[in-house]
């Protein structure tokens, strides 16, 4: 008979105008990963926020048995202090303090009320072996990588003698070898006798790790497979998002025409390190109705090109020239930019794409608010109709324009930053990360609007970490390493192997 450390049942959650969870089911069995996937907006962060007392008891139905024992949890006090620690996307570390402060923050070792410092270092030295981190406790949090940060984030879960690990998302903004790293560390834990429950939208890594997976849809739980049993990815997204998807990319014969944009000779130094350069002499061109990509390692230098493009809004002495339509642009500010024609979405929706605590309405108007406008007065019934407008166009789900967007899921917000854009009017749509931390369902709806907009005879200028999304979708393909570009690879040519040595600056071996 299955030892469950974890059984939920009944679980229905409501928002207003919205059923967020439906008589949800959920079953955890002892010393187990257990993945929890579903689209954007299925329920699967809300259910977490439930079990872990963020939504606190009385404002949900249904029952959670923790040990065979009810639970109420009004906090996550009290779910911590039952062994429930949970690890949001966004780190909850603050960045100048060390990282000893950082993993007994509210959970001081301390003698009548003064902290053991002493006693704080040697047990996060302890905790920090246990999760594979070789680093000084007094380090600062902000010195470390994100994948770094991920680790100090998991010790500071094992300091509060976790029973029951949630992770939401925990390699999202990883690079493939902390991935690693990280799937690695939920095995041993898991060897350990501690159970975890993985949020992810990457099924590879699902499959990779998991015992079992439990899919999410509408709010309602679907089914949970034994990985053991043979389960396959398209398995996995049949139960996500009810169909197949035969092709993971929409089809698509482009109708690609003259030189649109072109950038030659660009060359752009850190803004605050005056002698790093981050981009040298890179050249590039895009015609109307083609989508091209960009690929390379963190740290290439993919955003900081975009970025500098876009108006000089990263950067310092940049040079170089850039033309559309033959005729050279001189683009001082993000203003000029987008009169240009230019629009960028920023691979950090959350941060520098949106506006979270404003609605629908004034996220999509933003950008061209002379559009509805007259004197300066924003008019409102204009602003209302162009919004909704989007809001059908796009297939944003969401009761309606004056909803708060940081209550939509991460596929509706990336669909509202792109709506922003597009009232911009834009010719040329460079695109960073854009389906980034949002599932298979909603990318492929981000792949039809980005298509879309091609066949409208607008440029598309592609930045993907995902080497399977760029040779899915691009015409073309830059490759970028150290800050040059290695490469250009047409669609006929361009594998993984080829994209793969040129983002390493390997050549090739001749045969």
């Amino acid at each position: 008979m299955p030892d469950h450390i974890l059984r939920m049942r009944g679980i229905t959650k409501e928002f207003p105008g919205v059923r967020a969870l439906d008589d949800v089911n959920f079953d955890v069995e002892r010393g187990t990963v257990h993945a929890l996937v579903g689209e954007n907006g299925a329920g699967k962060s809300t259910l977490m926020k439930v079990l872990s007392g963020v939504y606190p008891h009385g404002s949900y139905e249904g029952e959670i048995l923790l040990d065979s024992r009810p639970c109420a949890f009004r906090g996550l006090r009290q779910s911590e202090a039952a062994g429930i620690v949970i690890i949001h996307q966004e780190l909850a570390l603050i960045p100048g303090m060390s990282i000893s402060e950082n993993v007994f923050l509210g959970n001081e070792r301390a003698r009548r009320g003064v902290i053991d410092w002493h006693a704080t270092s040697d047990e996060t030295v302890r905790l920090l072996e246990k999760v594979g981190l070789r680093e000084d406790p007094d380090t600062p949090v902000n010195a470390l990588g994100v994948g770094r940060q991920q680790l100090v984030e998991i010790a500071k879960a094992l300091a509060k003698d976790v029973k029951l690990l949630i992770l939401d998302e925990p390699t999202a903004a990883l690079n493939e070898t902390d991935s690693e790293n990280l799937l690695r560390l939920l095995r041993d834990l898991r060897d350990h006798g501690i159970t975890s429950i993985l949020i992810s939208h990457k099924l590879n890594e699902v499959m990779a790790v998991a015992d079992a997976i439990t899919i999410l849809r509408d709010g309602r739980t679907i089914e949970t497979l034994d990985v053991a049993d043979g389960v396959d990815e398209d398995r996995v997204i049949r139960g996500m998002v009810g169909r197949d998807l035969d092709h993971r990319y929409p089809p698509r014969t482009p109708e690609i025409g003259d030189v649109l944009f072109e950038v030659e000779g660009w060359n752009v130094f850190h803004p605050t390190v005056p002698d790093r350069q981050v981009v040298r002499d890179a050249s590039l061109t895009v015609r109307r109705g083609e989508i091209v990509g960009i690929a390379g390692l963190m740290g290439a230098g993919r955003t900081e090109l975009a970025m500098s493009v876009f108006g000089r809004s990263y950067g310092q002495r940049i040079s170089g020239t850039l033309r559309k339509d033959g005729r050279e642009l001189h683009l001082a500010t993000v203003g000029d930019a987008i009169a240009a024609g230019l629009a960028y979405v920023t691979e950090d929706r959350k941060e520098l794409g949106l506006l979270l605590e404003e609605d629908i309405r004034r996220n999509v108007t933003l950008a061209n608010l002379h559009r509805v406008s007259r004197r300066s007065v924003i008019d409102l019934h204009r602003e209302v109709a162009d919004a909704e407008g989007f809001l059908h166009r796009l297939r944003i789900k969401a009761p309606g324009v004056f909803t708060k967007t940081g209550n939509l899921s991460g596929g509706n917000q990336q669909k509202v930053v792109l709506s922003k854009w597009m009232y911009t009017n834009p010719d040329v749509l460079i695109l960073d990360e854009p389906t980034r931390g949002i599932d298979v369902g909603a990318k492929y709806e981000i792949y039809t609007i980005v298509q879309g907009l091609a066949a409208e005879g607008k440029g598309v200028l592609l930045i993907s970490s995902e080497l399977p999304e760029l040779l899915g979708m691009c015409d073309r393909i830059y490759v970028m390493s150290q800050g040059r570009i290695t490469g250009e690879l047409g669609r006929r040519e361009a594998t993984q192997e080829a994209v793969m040595r040129l983002m390493t600056n390997t050549p090739a071996v001749a045969r």
